[in-house]
């Protein structure tokens, strides 16, 4: 089995992370400049004010994803360089570089994916109530629509919010991202619906308003419940898992997912969080809902589970030395096959990976190159899993690397590097790593170069082709009894 013919290969980034250019040709701040101004807040005293200077290096950079094979690129949009105060006035020179990358990326035959909101928002906003405030919704639907009227006589592809987990969790509840702050959790989780109906109302002004078919999703995020066993037992336990609200915070798929996927919030959720849990009506839970076209999930590890003794879904640590990236994030394949499987299962809807990728400890060697083996290893180790993924029935569409180069990784400064590209903060000099070289070659060949499963992953392989065979038989024998 291997990936669809049509199956797309990118890599991704975010504005705030890459573009720098923070004070150019009018771009107003966002809450993340105002964040890395706090004493400690960031590594380092560390910011996004020149990052990888993408702003004015884009054509270069596109040239470098040609260079790769990249058939797609995911990128963000800068809110507050488009709308400096959020609403109202409109940067012509912002949009207008929006506007010149999508012609390069088309130019060099890359598709474009745009991201609305990767978590830059607008500081004039923030100082009316951000995403607290009830208008928020309608702030992004009217940002929304002056970008979709920009640029969608070429950009078909879109997605909403990305991870909002994190910048309500991390930005709202713990305050360890910007804006830096730690509400208690009734507010925490109003902000989090004025963002889930800012998705369906963005939604709604992506399809009244683009200029040719959009293709519309959005990219939340978590930790996937991994399966210990095939056995029914043990993957029914990590679907529960999967789909449980099980503390008062909003780490969960299931309290951001079933409002978007079925109009409602898990009871489950409900009843934990009482009191604390936000109104709403169902005009709302019906605007959350809109349709989507595709299901975008950034996916990086996951946690092992099996099914307990007492009948109840439970959490199985890793041994002592178990691998980890260089940030400390767990290497755990297995969350690029169940992720997407879970997902499917419920929402019926085509996946996306629009993020997966590891930190690693990366430098230039003395022979000029960039010998991240660990990287090519993780990619892949998961990519694989992906492809299993695909062999148990789940359309997956596209694959998205983080990062296509190394960027600002927001709270934790320029410590840690995802990208398939070296830079050089001092200097700006872009060095491909071995990992872009050979994801180019994963490009060309289709996942050819990824190699053939072997050992427990290629048996699992041979059953599910079994399965599928067996499945076409049955219901060829079926029509000729119709017959």
């Amino acid at each position: 089995m291997s990936f669809p013919r049509d199956f797309l290969w990118g890599a991704a980034t975010s504005a705030y992370q890459i573009e720098g250019a923070v004070a150019r040709e009018g771009r107003g701040a966002s809450v993340w400049d105002h964040f890395c101004t706090r004493p400690g807040a960031v590594h380092r005293g560390e910011s996004g004010a020149e990052a990888c200077d993408h702003y004015a290096r884009h054509a270069d950079d596109v040239a470098l994803m040609k260079e790769i094979g990249l058939q797609a690129y995911r990128f963000s949009i800068a809110w507050p360089r488009v709308l400096p105060e959020g609403t109202g006035a409109v940067n012509a020179a912002g949009l207008g570089f929006y506007d010149r990358l999508v012609d390069e990326l088309l130019k060099a035959g890359v598709q474009p994916w745009v991201t609305l909101f990767h978590w830059d928002y607008p500081l004039a906003l923030y100082r009316r109530g951000g995403w607290l405030n009830a208008d928020s919704p309608k702030w992004f639907a009217d940002y929304t629509r002056v970008v979709v009227e920009k640029l969608s006589d070429r950009v078909a592809h879109w997605i909403t919010l990305n991870e909002p987990q994190c910048f309500i969790g991390l930005g709202h509840e713990t305050g360890v991202h910007a804006p830096g702050d730690t509400l208690p959790l009734h507010q925490s989780l109003r902000a989090a619906h004025h963002a889930l109906l800012a998705h369906g109302e963005s939604i709604k002004v992506i399809r009244a308003h683009a200029k040719r078919p959009p293709k519309a999703g959005w990219a939340p995020t978590g930790d996937i419940p991994l399966p210990m066993t095939e056995s029914a037992a043990d993957v029914s336990a990590a679907r529960e898992m999967y789909w449980a609200v099980t503390k008062p915070d909003v780490w969960n798929h299931a309290w951001w997912l079933l409002p978007v996927l079925e109009g409602r919030y898990p009871e489950e959720g409900l009843r934990l969080y009482g009191a604390a849990a936000p109104t709403f009506t169902a005009e709302e839970m019906a605007t959350i809902a809109q349709p989507l076209d595709f299901l975008g999930l950034n996916i990086y590890n996951g946690f092992r589970c099996r099914r307990g003794a007492n009948g109840r879904p439970e959490r199985v640590a890793y041994g002592v030395g178990h691998p980890q990236t260089h940030n400390g994030w767990n290497v755990s394949p297995p969350a690029l096959r169940w992720g997407p499987r879970f997902a499917h299962e419920r929402s019926g809807l085509s996946i996306v990976i629009t993020e997966n990728g590891m930190a690693g400890h990366d430098w230039v060697a003395d022979d000029g190159a960039v010998h991240d083996a660990h990287r090519i290893d993780y990619l892949r180790k998961y990519l694989r899993q992906l492809r299993w993924a695909v062999a148990d029935g789940v359309p997956v569409q596209a694959y998205f690397a983080w990062s296509l180069m190394d960027n600002f990784e927001w709270a934790e400064g320029y410590r840690y590097r995802f990208g398939l590209v070296h830079v050089d903060y001092a200097t700006q000099r872009r060095t491909l790593k071995d990992s872009a070289r050979w994801y180019g070659e994963v490009i060309r060949t289709k996942g050819a170069v990824l190699g053939e499963f072997a050992g427990v992953a290629g048996r699992g392989m041979k059953k599910a082709r079994r399965r599928r065979r067996a499945g076409r038989e049955k219901e060829k024998d079926e029509e000729n009894e119709g017959a």
